[in-house]
């Protein structure tokens, strides 16, 4: 379940997501200019970062693409 790269309105977004419907913490990350732990801390705290809930594939925390891409088109406005 690929993602196409037009559907997302962030260039930076795109690349770090490189066609994937998932990206890593370490990508949110960089995106959202946090430390990979602050973004840990809050999903171990509240349940969400920002409202994004990820999806856990064994010990990884994997967020959408599509979430992150509306947050941060709203975090612009």
């Amino acid at each position: 379940m690929a993602m196409r790269n037009n559907t997302i309105s962030s260039p930076a977004l795109a690349a770090v997501a490189n066609g994937s419907e998932f990206i890593l913490t370490a990508g949110l990350g960089k995106l959202m200019q946090r430390a990979q732990q602050t973004i840990r801390k809050a999903y171990c705290q509240t349940g969400h970062f920002f409202g994004i809930v990820p999806v856990k594939f064994g010990n990884r925390l994997h967020w959408r693409v599509s979430d992150v891409d509306a947050l941060l088109a709203g975090a612009g406005k």
